[in-house]
């Protein structure tokens, strides 16, 4: 445990992490602090082009047999994941199929700010352990794989399981999250980093490639703002109920714990393996949000979005990254 105190002291150490609870402070104490919309789009449209152009550099440099088990865990965890949210929250919370399904498609689906926050605390404790192996550089190709299917599945139940919403196509939902911005940016930055090259890649990596300053320094800023959006809706948690705060805490919990396991059985390394059960533990704000608006109209945005910026997302960021970096370290010590 004190190892987790550690981490967990260290991560909130982070520049992006102080930035967060700096918006969250802003908003709390009124502040008129705020980033512009405009300005907020910008960063976004950058930090998820930037992940698909590494993501995609790094899969041109790998064999596709080298991981392809990796890619066949992160699609299960892409099906498993909103079926399970969609069960517990349905039956256990006794919510309606419309609400049921705009949570499990945000749970299933990804934040890549949490993912971009794993992957920075996972090398951080990488560079300062050499004995652990080097963190796998295609990760940012499995947060597009993860996304898709996430978002997909439960916006599937909610349609076909929903009669209010029965007249709609499998291939209109889908086709609405996968020309949706989160996701096209993500697999067209990828598609360009597979074919651009080498020598291409690098004249860019100054601007793109995350673990460099203008990456780091606009995901600060990013972060502010989500920080004074989560404190924004602090109030709103109270209208989710007890049961769904809970959900929003320990349901993150469950879903690294699945993903640990199939990470380690896909031959992810510890750092790998913290990274996935990061993903797989994250809530969408960003892809998820217009996609159950457009396709699920009656599924209440107070509770998905309160559960997934107002509880989740803070807590994958304080608290939950260390963790699930050290439950990887004990499952790979138990299973070894």
């Amino acid at each position: 445990m004190s190892y987790i105190h550690g981490s967990v002291a260290t991560n909130l150490l982070n520049p992006a992490t102080l930035s967060f609870c700096l918006g969250a402070f802003a908003r709390l104490v009124r502040s008129e602090l705020s980033v512009p919309r405009d300005v907020y789009a910008g960063i976004s449209i950058f930090l998820l082009f930037s992940i698909g152009l590494k993501g995609g550099h790094e899969l041109s440099m790998v064999p596709l047999t080298g991981i392809a088990t990796p890619l066949l865990a992160t699609c299960a965890l892409g099906i498993l994941t909103p079926l399970l949210s969609f069960w517990i929250v349905r039956w256990l919370g006794r919510l309606s199929i419309e609400d049921s399904a705009g949570i499990a498609a945000h749970y299933g689906s990804v934040s890549v700010v949490t993912f971009m926050a794993a992957q920075g605390f996972v090398s951080g404790v990488i560079a300062s352990r050499p004995e652990l192996p080097h963190l796998e550089g295609y990760l940012a190709t499995l947060v597009a794989l993860l996304e898709t299917p996430g978002i997909t599945v439960a916006l599937l139940l909610g349609v076909f399981l929903s009669k209010k919403n029965s007249n709609r196509s499998t291939m209109s939902v889908m086709h609405e999250v996968v020309t949706g911005r989160s996701i096209f940016l993500l697999a067209g930055g990828m598609a360009l980093g597979w074919i651009m090259g080498e020598q291409n890649w690098q004249s860019i990596a100054p601007l793109f490639d995350p673990k460099e300053a203008v990456f780091k320094g606009l995901l600060c800023i990013f972060l502010l703002e989500m920080g004074i959006s989560a404190a924004s809706r602090a109030l709103d948690v109270r209208c989710a109920g007890l049961f769904l705060v809970a959900f929003g805490v320990l349901m993150p919990v469950v879903q690294a714990s699945l993903a640990i396991v199939l990470g380690h059985m896909s031959g992810l390394s510890v750092g790998g393996t913290a990274v996935l059960a990061a993903m797989s533990a994250s809530a969408s704000y960003i892809a998820a949000p217009p996609a159950v608006r457009a396709t699920l109209p009656d599924a209440n945005p107070a509770y998905y979005l309160t559960l997934a910026l107002a509880v989740t997302f803070p807590f994958n960021i304080i608290v939950g990254i260390p963790l699930y970096f050290q439950m990887s370290e004990w499952y790979f010590q138990y299973a070894a």
